[in-house]
């Protein structure tokens, strides 16, 4: 009797070496994470830490990024104003997780409920992400807790719409209907066999909201309506910098910089992610 060879599926490493978009923006993102996690260990300066003597001095090898119009050291400053943005990106994608899949699997599984969360979720998303954001803020006060969660209302409905989506597909399979007819509780159907279907489509999803989320908290502290001033951000940086453009260009360039790849590396992981679980983009296995 012939012996029936099997072969072992691969790894999630191989799978992820296998597609570079996927592997750079991982690549790319982590480090701009442990950079941000070990800020203390690495800052070579604390990031309020005033030094008027040396305000505005070019990048050298004692001021890696060069310095600001008060002496303080961009690169300190915006390695630490990293580990914001990544806390609000993350805070806020998970609120939005939280709120859109709720609001995506009653609205697809409850027939009463779509007509009136999804004219709610459309009324949403006719407004520019940026204006919703800033009246959200402006409604609740300026603060870190303000930021992440008016973030998190402003994209729920994205990740609203693609579960409504997917749930209105998936409640009618032959596995969900077989299990109402066994009279499985309906909460147990949502949960176990809805849900489950939905993680490719909600970790795809998720990553783009990270990368908007990081790009509107830079913006909104660029407009001056984030955070405290006195945190550094960006986006802060950024609008600090406007003034001495042509002068000191430092001061503007590497937080943009620092924008530029992380929102860049999400997009990527995004892509990535949905190359990788969509079964009609896999072109292996």
């Amino acid at each position: 009797m012939a012996a029936v060879s099997i072969t072992p599926a691969p790894r999630i490493t191989t799978l992820i070496l296998q597609r570079k978009t996927l592997a750079i923006g991982l690549a790319v993102i982590l480090a701009i994470a442990l950079l941000a996690l070990f800020a203390p260990l690495i800052a070579p300066y604390a990031p309020n830490k005033l030094s008027i003597v040396n305000r505005l001095k070019p990048p050298s090898a004692t001021w890696l990024f060069g310095t600001d119009e008060f002496g303080r050291d961009i690169f300190s400053r915006t390695i630490y104003a990293g580990r914001l943005s990544l806390t609000v990106g993350a805070a806020a994608t998970a609120l939005a997780g939280v709120i859109g899949i709720t609001l995506g699997i009653v609205a697809g599984f409850f027939r009463r409920a779509d007509t009136v969360i999804a004219r709610i979720v459309d009324a949403m998303m006719a407004f520019p992400d940026i204006l919703l954001a800033i009246a959200l803020v402006a409604a609740l006060g300026p603060s870190l807790a303000t930021v992440i969660v008016a973030l998190g209302i402003v994209y729920a409905p994205r990740l609203a719409r693609i579960v409504r989506a997917s749930t209105l597909v998936i409640r009618e399979l032959p596995y969900v209907e077989a299990a109402r007819a066994l009279g499985v509780p309906t909460w147990r159907i949502m949960t176990r066999h809805v849900l489950r279907n939905l993680v490719s489509p909600i970790l795809v999803q998720a990553t783009f909201i990270f990368a908007y989320a990081m790009l509107a908290e830079a913006s909104l502290s660029f407009l001056g309506v984030g955070v405290s001033p006195e945190i550094p951000t960006w986006g802060t940086m950024i609008a600090a910098g406007r003034q001495y453009v042509g002068q000191a260009d430092w001061m503007t360039i590497f937080p943009g910089v620092a924008i530029i790849l992380s929102v860049l590396s999400l997009q990527l992981v995004g892509d990535g992610l949905r190359d990788l679980l969509d079964p009609r983009l896999r072109k292996d296995l």
